[in-house]
């Protein structure tokens, strides 16, 4: 007697033909699934986070990677949390992945404080050199390589151009992460130029919301003062509590990223950060075709942006000189 095979069971029985067929081809081609981590130093309810993984994203995307097609993708969001960034380096580690993408100096250091073999890739890290990640910029010689943040000089233009939209300020407190060396460095050579401007100085840590709170209402209680934002972790995981604090004491800020202008910030200067995730796409997919992270030469941002806001500075008073505006990339209305 014929056994029946209902319409619904046919097309299970073919999707398993397909899935099968699929799998089998690919292996036939020599296709396996590659893994990849990724720790963010970001929060995983960040945009700017998010916006800076979409980038990445899409970088692979354009190289032929995609994820759940031939390439598996690990995420861990570490909130600029120091207890975190080495548990999650941890996890990542004991996947086995190809390679790691990281971002900024505590995901570089927590890495390598527990692998020198699996490949590295990061972005954002200010100094790498100096905080031992890389023998020089042009020959890594280790297991990590990737994208400088900056060049520290970048942080004495920051206090020359509050000066500049602010020329009032005889007092700038610096938002600064002292456990890193970026945070260190970034501050010496800011210090350095402060008596070319007249200006004196206050260092201000941010490791915590309510320390931050309490040292810049501190700060704001004697006039003509002024903020300027070091680059760290920390300092993006707190971004809208400066931003706000700025606001609410009238203080003029100084960012190192477009994304904190955008979110209300006064101006920044500093690098494109999404371009420096897609151009790691682009390193992860070497490394992941055979190369060595040794032999792929840390490279240097190729632009500089300069953003303001023009609400932010009508809130605050300031209408910026025509020398600011003349050369902003971009106006926030």
């Amino acid at each position: 007697m014929a056994i029946g095979i209902g319409r619904r069971e046919l097309i299970a029985a073919l999707g398993c033909v397909g899935v099968t067929w699929s799998l089998a081809a690919r292996a036939q081609q020599g296709e396996p699934m590659r893994r990849i981590g990724v720790l963010s130093g970001a929060a995983a309810a960040n945009p700017n986070g998010q916006a800076e993984y979409e980038a990445f994203l899409q970088g692979l995307q354009q190289l032929g990677w995609t994820d759940g097609s031939n390439l598996h993708i690990d995420v861990r969001w570490t909130a600029g949390n120091a207890v975190d960034t080495r548990k999650y380096a941890a996890e990542l580690i004991a996947l086995g992945p190809d390679v790691i993408l990281t971002t900024g100096t505590a995901g570089v250091a927590a890495l390598l404080g527990a692998t020198r073999t699996i490949p590295i890739v990061f972005a954002l890290v200010p100094d790498p050199v100096g905080a031992g990640f890389v023998d020089s910029l042009a020959q890594p010689g280790g297991n990590a390589t990737g994208f400088l943040m900056f060049e520290y000089s970048l942080a004495g233009k920051w206090l020359e151009l509050l000066k500049e939209v602010a020329p009032n300020v005889r007092r700038v407190a610096v938002l600064r992460d002292p456990e890193i060396t970026a945070g260190t460095g970034q501050f010496a050579v800011i210090q350095s130029v402060a008596p070319s401007v007249g200006v004196d100085l206050r260092p201000i840590n941010v490791r915590d919301p309510a320390e931050i709170e309490r040292a810049v209402a501190a700060f704001a209680r004697s006039a003509n003062g002024g903020l300027i934002v070091t680059a760290s972790a920390l300092a993006s995981a707190h971004h809208d509590l400066i931003i706000t604090l700025a606001a609410q004491h009238k203080l003029p800020a100084v960012y190192f990223e477009r994304s904190l202008v955008a979110g209300g910030g006064l101006i920044s200067y500093g690098p494109n950060f999404l371009d420096q995730y897609r151009r790691a796409a682009g390193y992860v997919d070497r490394i992941l075709k055979g190369e060595k992270p040794a032999d792929l030469p840390v490279q240097a941002p190729t632009k500089y942006e300069l953003v303001i806001n023009l609400k932010t500075a009508k809130a605050l008073g300031i209408t910026f000189p025509q020398t600011v505006t003349s050369r902003a990339d971009e106006v926030i209305e």
